[in-house]
């Protein structure tokens, strides 16, 4: 199973105003999220789960930047 990922046109913009070897590494580490959005053992994703059973994960990229997302199935 696919997964589609939505990403704000802010946040979107952001990554555009990066360095070209940063915006690579992001771009990879997201669309691998297509693929698999749940943690596994490599430890790069983690899942959180807040109040009123909302779930939110988290996605370290590299040693600096961090996304933070939903799944939607």
């Amino acid at each position: 199973m696919t997964f589609a990922l939505c990403i704000e046109r802010e946040q979107v913009n952001k990554i555009n105003s990066f360095d070209e070897k940063s915006r690579r590494i992001i771009r990879a580490k997201l669309a691998a999220l297509g693929e698999n959005p749940f943690p596994g053992k490599r430890g790069d994703k983690e899942k959180f789960c807040l109040k009123d059973g909302y779930i939110l994960y988290r996605l370290h990229i590299g040693r600096t930047w961090t996304a933070f997302y939903r799944v939607y199935e």
